[in-house]
């Protein structure tokens, strides 16, 4: 069925117009509509989703809406602006990394996701340790989030890193260097209402990751 979220009806054809005419120019002349339109309804939807998500981890949450603007510093590609609207959820947990909570409206697709983008050096660790020696219960979980339609970033790793060797069972799982799984967003319902199920669908990978660090 058609999306009729105000939120995401207004993003898509604002960072489609955007992708064709990304200049600071164009940013300018139509930018009323992000800061009119866009970033308050972002706003909302990050403030009415984290009291949720506080009772669903039990944890303090720190809601996030990421920059317009890229960091072109290092980059040879010197557009401006982002084409996609990304928020996230943090899970303030006191534990050596935050996992987080995340939803995308992009050009072509709107996205649930939940993880650790990239592990801290001692979390990546025990997070090898863990797929190494309880194998059974890592592949449990992240199988049980593919049920769910849930997909995982792929490996940053081309190779399988030492001391594990290429043959290991969980080689896919060992070359990662952090842990996000993706799924489409469903049409039906309130928004807020189908981030919640998503996420609710995704909470043994949240508690996994809780664990782990």
């Amino acid at each position: 069925m058609p999306e009729n979220d105000p939120l995401i009806t207004t993003a898509q054809p604002f960072y489609a117009a955007l992708q064709a005419h990304n200049t600071r120019d164009w940013w300018q002349e139509n930018r009323a509509t992000y800061d009119d339109q866009i970033k308050p309804a972002a706003g909302a939807l990050l403030d009415e989703i984290a009291p949720q998500l506080a009772s669903l981890t039990g944890e303090a949450i720190r809601p996030k809406l990421f920059r317009p603007h890229r960091d072109v510093r290092f980059s040879k590609d010197k557009r401006p602006y982002n084409t996609h609207l990304h928020m996230m959820w943090t899970v303030a947990a006191e534990g050596r990394q935050d996992p987080a909570f995340f939803f995308g409206i992009d050009i072509s697709e709107v996205f649930v996701g939940i993880g650790i983008m990239e592990f801290e050096k001692s979390v990546l660790d025990d997070w090898r340790k863990l797929v190494d020696l309880d194998a059974a219960r890592v592949g449990g979980i992240i199988a049980a989030a593919e049920v769910q339609g849930f997909r995982l970033w792929e490996p940053v790793l081309k190779r399988v890193p030492p001391p594990y060797t290429a043959d290991h069972p969980m080689e896919r799982l060992l070359r990662m260097k952090g842990l996000v799984a993706t799924r489409p967003l469903d049409r039906l319902g309130p928004l807020p209402d189908r981030l919640m199920a998503a996420y609710a669908d995704a909470m043994p990978v949240m508690e996994f990751l809780l664990s782990l660090v």
